[in-house]
């Protein structure tokens, strides 16, 4: 099932302040699409406007091209997951997993044999069998999620939203349940929307994701377009470390501010003047120099080892960087040599040049 949102204003109650500020996403059937930005960038609630929780002041969202202006045109469409899970801690797994079903009008709800049969399916998609009859006390935080998406997905929606559905769980269960979401998205054919504030889980998951700031949608984009391409120097900043070089262009070459003259390609087109350059720690290269301007001597203390790379800090004069090199490679030799930082983006007033 296909989400077009169109122009979608929402303003906080009571004020003139834009919550969503004139937000448009087209996301295909069958994308899997991440929502990140800090807090109060919008995230929850473009999610929830989606699925017809909050009203909003102008704007429509259709489902495969269809208007929706009530929660009753999204019914059985959509399966929500809360940042809580809200499971009924009164209720057997089995009967929060059926309520979706079992709350419809009489004239819509299936025969309790179905409702049955849907239960233990969903309880074994799930990897919960047996547990049906037990309370939500007596689970584990990463089954209680589980619980959860079984009753969202009990009635059969095509469109699934879930608000940052793995906040609560320790990262060892975080890393195991979302590879398992991810494929259990592909296995039911979901349209799916995730919500979260962690830029590893995003990049690990969605085909695309959407990175939002102030009430806007600062960029949409797959997360390769996203690492060689940031829109604006807050996008590259807020999904992953990176290092900043003030400074300006001069005839083509980037000038720090203070006054090193570092190996950097400046885009074609680009004028003279303020610019501010940004790479991430492992893509900064120590090369011998080309004249003796470009020499430094640079202190760097290795800090450990983490995710196949060997961490050091870098001390230029009074500036401390982080800098990363693969662990199969030798120890960094930094004496009298030039840093390279030519794999940079150049920004100018926060946006990307070139």
């Amino acid at each position: 099932m296909s989400i077009e949102v169109c122009n979608l204003v929402r303003l906080a109650p009571g004020t003139q302040q834009r919550l969503l500020d004139d937000v448009s996403l087209t996301i295909p059937k069958g994308a899997f699409v991440a929502l990140v930005g800090p807090s109060g960038a919008g995230k929850t609630t473009l999610l929830r406007a989606i699925a017809g929780l909050d009203n909003c002041n102008s704007g429509s969202v259709l489902l495969d091209e269809r208007p929706m202006t009530s929660v009753k045109d999204r019914a059985g469409r959509m399966g929500f997951v809360f940042q809580n899970y809200a499971l009924f801690p009164h209720m057997t797994v089995a009967r929060n997993i059926a309520f979706g079903l079992d709350v419809l009008p009489r004239s819509e709800r299936p025969a309790r044999a179905y409702i049955a049969q849907r239960v233990e399916e969903l309880l074994e998609l799930m990897q919960l069998q047996g547990m049906g009859g037990k309370h939500p006390a007596k689970l584990s935080g990463g089954q209680r999620q589980r619980v959860a998406l079984a009753r969202a997905l009990a009635t059969g929606p095509r469109v699934l939203l879930l608000d940052e559905p793995f906040g609560a769980l320790d990262p060892i269960v975080r890393r195991s349940i979302r590879a398992w979401l991810r494929d259990l998205h592909d296995r039911l054919g979901l349209t799916t929307i995730l919500v979260t504030h962690d830029q590893e889980e995003a990049l690990e998951v969605a085909d695309r994701i959407v990175v939002m700031q102030s009430g806007r949608i600062v960029q949409d984009a797959t997360p390769l377009e996203l690492d060689e391409q940031p829109a604006t120097n807050f996008v590259m900043e807020f999904l992953g470390e990176a290092v900043s070089f003030a400074g300006e262009v001069r005839h083509g070459r980037m000038v720090l501010d203070d006054a090193l003259v570092l190996p950097f390609i400046v885009p074609d087109g680009v004028t003279d003047g303020p610019a501010v350059a940004m790479i991430r720690p492992y893509e900064i290269a120590i090369q011998k120099p080309t004249s003796e301007q470009d020499v430094l001597s640079i202190y760097a203390a290795p800090r450990g080892t983490r995710n196949g790379y060997r961490h050091y800090t870098l001390q230029i004069g009074e500036r401390i960087i982080p800098f990363y090199r693969p662990v199969d490679e030798d120890d960094v030799q930094v004496q009298g040599v030039a840093l390279d930082i030519s794999r940079s983006r150049l920004f100018r007033q926060g946006l990307l040049c070139g």
